[in-house]
């Protein structure tokens, strides 16, 4: 939600990440924070699946080419977050629309008829339930790039400890170390992504229409630490994860 701001204009933005807080609850009550939730939950299976399964697909065909090991990491990272983008981005279409409604939770249309309603007025295409494919691309492959170059490598680096503890805080340790990295490193496209899917500042005209062009637009008008909104909320879920 924060990251969807339209910088300090907005009439309906958020002061700070505590102020977005207080907002939704005193305005949409508990159940406001979990808007959007079964889109995602129906993309998670899948999402995993798609993205580990092709991250050793493409590991073995890189290994082809004799690329070295941490490179090879990377390169395959790349290819699985640029294919799990593909899957998940129709979810994140309507994730974002729906947690855009600021109407109390029991108000607020189902994730299939706001699906529906999708493809019904903008169709499956890159105005519809495909909107901001480019921005999920860069932020699923720039994302699973450095994770997977970053703690594999890492991990071979690091000795294996014999203490199942030890070796536990090992893995956590450079996996959230992983996650932290990729998240700030990722973040820009992130936001791109949700100004692109949220609503536009003018109803029935497109301000923020592709990847670059919005994180240009972003960085003219709102400055720099603009294209970081919503880090803090972004590394607490993605980085233990």
């Amino acid at each position: 939600r924060f990251q969807i701001q339209r910088g300090k204009t907005d009439p309906t933005g958020y002061k700070s990440l505590g102020d977005c807080f207080r907002t939704i609850f005193q305005r949409e009550g508990l159940l406001g924070f979990y808007k959007g939730i079964f889109p995602p939950i129906l993309a998670e299976t899948p999402k995993r699946a798609v993205k580990f399964f092709t991250f050793e697909q493409y590991k073995k065909l890189l290994g082809y080419a004799s690329l070295p090991p941490g490179l090879a990491f990377a390169v395959a990272g790349l290819g699985s977050g640029l294919t799990e983008a593909v899957v998940v981005n129709p979810f994140e279409v309507v994730k974002v629309t729906l947690q855009t409604n600021r109407n109390a939770f029991t108000e607020q249309p189902s994730s299939f008829v706001q699906a529906r309603q999708i493809i019904k007025t903008d169709g499956l295409g890159f105005q519809g339930l495909n909107k901001g494919l480019t921005a999920t691309l860069g932020r699923h492959g720039v994302f699973n790039m450095v994770y997977f170059g970053f703690y594999f490598n890492v991990k071979n680096i690091l000795p294996v400890n014999k203490d199942p503890n030890l070796e536990f805080l090992r893995k956590f340790g450079i996996g959230l170390l992983s996650g932290t990295i990729a998240s700030i490193i990722n973040i820009p496209f992130d936001v791109a992504k949700s100004r692109i899917q949220g609503p536009q500042p003018v109803p029935g005209e497109i301000k923020y229409r592709t990847c670059f062009k919005t994180m240009a637009t972003v960085y003219k008008e709102e400055g720099f630490l603009a294209l970081y909104k919503g880090l803090v909320p972004k590394i607490m879920r993605l980085g233990p994860g």
